[in-house]
């Protein structure tokens, strides 16, 4: 039976610790699949629970050098303990450091204040080997798994500084008070106080990656007023019950899912959907807890519980896009697989080649030093999960929901984007038209298409009670009815069957009247969608419907700006051909197929895959989901149904398709500072690796740029912040 189970992993320290510990995780039969993420410091498994257990993934990652917990509150609350202490054992560190470090400032200028070397000794023996136990104790675990992290580089390399001094104060005992020899003691414990310095603002700078996360959580109530038993009560949110009523006062913020059962108001939905201004809510409408209630007193029925509650599920869909890898990561990691064996030879070569080109040892091994220190792979493992936490966060924030980091990195280069035309571009609410009556009463046949219809949630269907109730229209209930997908509805009432469909159905059954059909097609110029009322037993159309819906304001100016960003566009629908012209014509999209039933969407989707074309796909029912799916990048507007939603890579949390060039917008962004990001990785190293292996970083500045290196590159994530959708009116 599979099982997933989300880890919080602690000790990971660059991305030669990822690479070790999915390395090990998936060398077990038992686990499927393993995703570790540097920055959120967690592990996404995906195991047999058949064939082993979680204690044993814990164990496999415990010998790999790593602790390993169970992600919930509390270990988040312990993570922050934990950076406190973090916190004072870095000002110890700098306490004991500056005797050492200050001096080194005043010597260019002739002073030489540098304490004896007995105290330099005192003072950084505590930094080596207190302090800086951590590397010692990761590098072990490194070796023992046959593989290098950062953490060996600089146990590596304060050791050798280290150890060097220690050599030279023995060697030098006898005349300490005549020479003192140049020491090291400095350069080591500057570079394990810089790089925890550097560890500990780049853990802070990662905690704001998380921000939006953070700022969802915090919408959800811990209480909740119920009225039970006529008896209004304060019940905590773990304690409510399906089916309850709730009461909401104006200006407080709705605890849970619900419809709207008693009273009027508007509702803030901003940090939820993006959408700025307060939406109206009457009786039967949807609420969404952590939005909040404008001016009205509200009963609300709960719909929703905990993870099942939208809330939550924007939560946990934006913390599993934040756990994924991106497809370019996976090439980061591949690199950094072969980056810390390839320095430790580049710093053995150092020591070796300078030593016998100066003939000292001691220089040699400083040189070497200075190579295993800048040489960090850290900033490598933060490049692309810090961008893609704060890009995910940014888009959550304006209303768009991204899946996964693939759906992110795969959205900047959408060549196309497919539309499905109901409930996309159009308002998804359409209104009768007309109907024809064949041999019938207008009120019979509207009962029975009343009838047919009464239950389905589908727009067209909506649209016929509609009128059947404005007409006072009495109606039932089919004794049977099944669905034709993609073409219409097949009855039963009162023993005689009827089929509701569309004009392809109309013409697979044969039916050919002249008169009819040239009706039809007068309302399809239109712009107007038709269906057809069949009575079988007596084989003939009895009725004809047209229904027009409306092209969404902000449908033009969203096809305007796919066209400036330079992707093609294309509508997909199962309308009449002359409907879809019609839209089509007047929103300016590029290709149209029309009269398409579900399962051929995704066909034509593969056709232009298959011509090279990068293609997104945008729909909001039930027959668009093999589409959203067949796509590179599926979009679903979160007015439509849970199924397209789950198809899709992105969730638009509004109905506005000019959400689908914020997407994308938001995609380049991010796509743009990993990049970034990777450059300032790579450069660092390409010009620092040979600078120190000439000898021209000292081992305390490589250890400043190593640092700076991490926090540099979290930083230019974190600019990401900065990016706003465009103005979505």
């Amino acid at each position: 039976m599979q099982q997933n189970i989300s880890l919080d992993i602690k000790g990971m320290t660059c991305a030669s610790c990822v690479n070790r510990i999915e390395k090990v995780l998936k060398k077990d039969e038992g686990i499927i699949s393993a995703s570790v993420n540097l920055a959120t410091e967690k592990a996404k498994v995906e195991f047999d629970s058949s064939r082993l257990d979680i204690s044993k993934i814990i164990d496999l990652i415990s010998r790999a050098g790593y602790e390993a917990k169970i992600s919930s509150q509390k270990a988040k609350e312990s993570k922050a303990d934990e950076l406190k202490k973090e916190k004072y054992l870095i000002i110890l560190s700098i306490l004991l450091t500056l005797p050492l470090a200050l001096p080194m400032a005043f010597e260019p200028f002739g002073y030489h204040i540098m304490p004896s070397p007995w105290v330099q000794l005192l003072l950084a023996t505590p930094i080596q080997f207190f302090i800086g136990a951590r590397f010692y104790k990761s590098a072990w675990g490194a070796l023992k798994a046959k593989t290098g992290n950062m953490e060996l580089l600089v146990a590596i390399g304060t050791t050798a500084a280290y150890g060097l001094s220690l050599y030279l104060l023995l060697k030098n005992l006898d005349h300490l008070e005549h020479h003192m020899p140049h020491l090291y003691f400095e350069g080591s414990a500057v570079i394990i106080t810089l790089v925890l310095l550097g560890k500990y603002l780049e853990t802070k700078a990662k905690q704001q990656t998380t921000a939006a996360i953070k700022a969802l959580q915090a919408l959800q109530p811990e209480k909740a007023r119920v009225l039970r038993n006529n008896k209004e009560e304060e019940v905590s949110i773990e304690n409510l019950k399906l089916n309850d009523l709730v009461l909401v006062r104006p200006g407080e913020r709705i605890p849970v899912d619900g419809i709207l059962k008693k009273g009027a108001t508007q509702v803030d939905e901003s940090l939820i959907t993006g959408e700025s201004l307060p939406v109206e809510k009457n009786e039967n409408d949807k609420v969404v807890g952590g939005s909040i209630n404008g001016d009205g007193f509200i009963h609300i029925g709960v719909t929703a519980l905990g993870s099942e509650t939208m809330l939550s599920r924007i939560i946990r869909m934006v913390e599993d896009a934040q756990a994924v890898k991106a497809p370019i990561q996976r090439l980061v990691d591949k690199v950094s697989a072969y980056f810390v064996p390839t320095v430790l030879i580049i710093a053995l070569v150092t020591i070796v080649m300078t030593a016998l080109m100066t003939g000292n040892w001691e220089t040699g091994i400083i040189h070497g030093v200075a190579v295993l220190v800048i040489a960090c792979p850290c900033a490598l493992g933060l490049a692309t999960p810090t961008s893609i936490m704060v890009g995910t966060g940014a888009a959550a924030k304006a209303g768009i929901l991204i899946k996964d980091a693939e759906a992110l990195e795969v959205t900047h280069s959408l060549t196309m984007i497919a539309f499905d035309k109901t409930g996309t571009l159009t308002e998804g609410k359409p209104s009768l038209s007309k109907l024809y009556v064949f041999d019938r009463q207008e009120q019979e046949v509207l009962s029975i298409l009343a009838t047919i219809q009464n239950g389905s949630e589908h727009p067209l269907a909506k649209a016929v009670m509609q009128e059947a109730k404005k007409k006072q229209i009495d109606y039932g209930h089919a004794s049977s009815s099944k669905a034709l997908p993609g073409r219409g509805v097949e009855a039963e009432i009162e023993g005689h069957k009827y089929i509701l469909g569309s004009k392809r159905l109309v013409t697979e059954l044969g039916f050919n009247d002249w008169l009819i059909l040239s009706q039809a097609k007068d309302r399809e110029v239109l712009g107007e969608t038709v269906s057809f009322l069949i009575d079988v037993s007596q084989n003939k159309i009895i009725g004809m419907i047209s229904f027009k819906d409306t092209i969404k304001e902000s449908a033009r100016k969203t096809i305007e700006k796919l066209k400036t960003l330079g992707i093609k566009t294309m509508m997909l629908t199962g309308d009449n051909q002359g409907s879809a012209n019609l839209v089509a014509k007047e929103l300016g999209i590029d290709f149209v197929r029309a009269e398409v039933l579900p399962q051929h969407k995704s066909e034509i989707i593969q056709e232009f895959k298959q011509k090279g074309e990068i293609v997104g796909m945008v729909g909001d029912g039930i027959n668009d989901a093999p589409a959203l799916a067949a796509a590179h990048v599926g979009m679903a507007m979160s007015t439509g149904t849970d199924v397209a939603m789950h198809s899709a890579g992105i969730t638009l949390m509004r109905g506005n398709p000019l959400l689908i060039p914020d997407a994308i917008s938001v995609s380049r962004k991010t796509y743009s500072k990993i990049k970034q990001n990777l450059f300032w990785a790579f450069i660092y190293n390409v010009i620092g690796i040979p600078l120190a292996a000439m000898g021209y970083l000292s081992p305390v500045v490589a250890g400043a740029a190593m640092a700076l290196s991490s926090v540099s590159v979290v930083t230019n994530s974190l600019l990401l912040k900065k990016w706003k959708p465009s103005d979505n009116k």
